[in-house]
């Protein structure tokens, strides 16, 4: 096992940036305030875009001089030209969509391929709040309190890998992250990286 990270990247945007070819378009979907665009333009000279429901965000990532609109991946998606972009990203923002199963297919008609990660909602630690205290759980990746929170859509690992299945995308690349950011293997169906990893990290494409 090991652990990955780079300045002030958190350590998922840190193994997102090495994905990203240099020079390549990019669009980051969710991309808050624009540190991992930032962090692409200065180091690998991408072609990158933004979409961000939060005008803070909005606001925060044009006072860098970053190309970020106010849009909604639900709605906003649908309007951009099939393979505009070399990659997609969607960085912890797939459980905040209404629609997952759309946003996924969107992302790979207007990119060459998606990159997404997200929190697992089947780590033993939010099993175990679960059914021993009862409660919707809080944690390092499951951040907010269950009545103000903006995931509306919970996933486990095994969750996603069948929705991909289901919408027939090939996972090119899958990495499960433990709590403290440690890479822990991920083979076949995934089921020990579903029980342990606190989240997930998928490089996606359209199946043949």
């Amino acid at each position: 096992m090991m652990t990955l990270g780079s300045g002030s990247l958190r350590v998922d945007l840190k193994l997102i940036a090495d994905m990203v070819q240099p020079g390549s378009r990019v669009l980051d979907v969710g991309c808050g305030d624009g540190t991992l665009l930032s962090w692409l333009g200065d180091n690998k000279q991408v072609d990158g875009r933004g979409i961000e429901l939060s005008m803070a965000g909005v606001s925060a990532a044009v006072a860098q001089g970053l190309s970020v609109i106010q849009g909604d991946a639900d709605t906003d998606l649908k309007d951009y030209p099939q393979g505009a972009f070399d990659t997609v990203i969607l960085s912890q923002t797939l459980q905040a969509t209404r629609a997952p199963k759309d946003v996924l297919s969107n992302m790979l008609r207007i990119g060459r391929r998606a990159i997404v990660s997200f929190p697992n909602f089947g780590q033993w630690r939010v099993r175990a709040g679960l059914a021993i205290g009862g409660r919707m759980p809080v944690t390092d990746t499951l951040t907010y309190e269950w009545y103000d929170t903006p995931n509306i859509h919970f996933c486990t690992i095994r969750d996603f890998t069948e929705l991909c299945r289901v919408l027939n995308i090939r996972i090119d690349t899958a990495i499960a992250l433990d709590r403290d950011g440690g890479v822990l293997p991920m083979s076949g169906a995934g089921w020990l990286a579903n029980l342990v990893a606190a989240q997930g990290l998928f490089v996606l494409s359209r199946g043949a």
